[in-house]
């Protein structure tokens, strides 16, 4: 089930947006634009299937970290704006974040949207008072006539029985857990996070000493790359010896690595390494290999595994890449989306302009201004102009 848009209002440097999603969308910009608050905004959403949504706001230091930062209270001439407050919200909006997706119909007939709404907890609710509290949550079916499958406004919660009546959901939840997460007998709610629960998301990977990249895996078959890739040996495995065939990944590879053969060895556990052409009696294992090399094996992992997820996010992928690698990745990029919904934000003009040149998407440029993040091109109703 694709997703089609992402609505966001009030997060970070976001006041409000609404875009498109493709096939493959490359979103490009500069640093401090609000490129990853973008990407976390998705990874917000699927921590409310997951049940861990106010754990995911409390690790980021809580409600008053996340709400909207932007907005000034004075006019360009330098003097006061009374349409601002002085916490750069305006006349009438809402404290609280709200996020909301769109997903395609290509799967099962009907397009869904699913929206939350986050706040601090009402003066009634028996809640710690900064965490963060689910305000309303939402289910629709997007028909010409919009359906509820399920609605949840602070602690109530409706939802619609497989008669379609519109019932109260037995379901006892406190103030920050989400309805999302705990469906119920309501097969449409559990259909939704199981699809939001498969997606990945993966920001860089740690390739340090103590990295998780660099120990054996245990010797499980691996169909898709976890999110911290600890599983890298397995994934590769996988390919190697199950589904006997690791002709795209031998291929990248040695294209990368100046003909390197990929060395996986099954046992108690999963090694891996790579053997070089001029040095064909060693082969290099995964603690011995640089960071941009392993880096760039695990994004091979995760774009050419053996099953990939529904919706695969990379923020930042060509961290520690060499410049040369750039055109391989989006090779790989491109080919993956033949399999899943690809993302990809990034600083490298390069690489966007070289997925650009290989699916012919329009690469989308991050910035900035006074009444926050946006998108180059974006019209105010969520639409660039092709769309129309």
């Amino acid at each position: 089930m694709p997703l089609t848009d992402v609505d966001i209002t009030g997060f970070r440097s976001i006041r409000a947006i609404r875009f498109p999603l493709r096939q493959v969308t490359v979103l490009v910009g500069g640093n401090g634009v609000g490129k990853t608050n973008l990407y976390r905004s998705l990874e917000l959403i699927q921590a409310s299937a997951r049940g861990t949504l106010a754990d995911e706001i409390a690790r980021e230091g809580g409600l008053a970290s996340i709400f909207w930062a932007g907005g000034r209270n004075l006019t360009a001439d330098g003097s006061f704006d009374p349409q601002f407050r002085t916490d750069g919200y305006r006349k009438g909006e809402a404290h609280r974040l709200a996020l909301e997706v769109g997903l395609d119909a290509s799967d099962t007939g009907i397009a869904q949207r699913y929206r939350i709404e986050i706040g601090f907890a009402a003066k009634a609710s028996a809640a710690f008072p900064n965490e963060a509290q689910i305000r309303r949550e939402a289910i629709t079916l997007a028909e010409r006539r919009p359906i509820i499958l399920m609605e949840r406004r602070e602690a109530q919660v409706w939802a619609r029985n497989e008669e379609g009546q519109r019932e109260n959901a037995a379901i006892d939840l406190l103030a920050s857990e989400t309805a999302l997460s705990r469906p119920g007998p309501y097969a449409e709610v559990a259909a939704l996070r199981d699809t939001i629960l498969a997606w990945r998301f993966y920001h860089g990977f740690r390739t340090d000493a103590d990295s998780a990249l660099r120990r054996p895996s245990r010797a499980v078959t691996a169909p898709t790359l976890s999110a911290s890739g600890d599983n890298l040996g397995a994934v590769l495995a996988t390919l190697r010896f199950i589904r006997e065939d690791t002709i795209d990944l031998d291929a990248i590879i040695a294209d990368a690595f100046g003909g390197a053969r990929l060395d996986v060895t099954l046992g108690e556990a999963v090694n891996f390494g790579l053997c070089y052409p001029e040095m064909p009696k060693r082969t290099f294992l995964a603690h011995e290999l640089s960071d941009g090399t392993l880096q760039f094996l695990a994004l091979a992992g995760a774009l050419l595994a053996y099953r990939l997820p529904p919706f695969i996010a990379l923020n930042e992928p060509e961290t520690s890449l060499h410049p040369s690698l750039l055109p391989l990745l989006a090779r790989m990029i491109v080919n993956a989306a033949g399999r899943s919904q690809i993302w990809v934000v990034t600083h490298s003009a390069a690489l966007a302009t070289a997925i650009a040149e290989l699916s012919g998407i329009t690469p989308r440029r991050v910035i900035r201004s006074d009444d926050g993040t946006w998108l180059e091109g974006l019209s105010q109703i969520g639409l660039f102009p092709e769309d129309h």
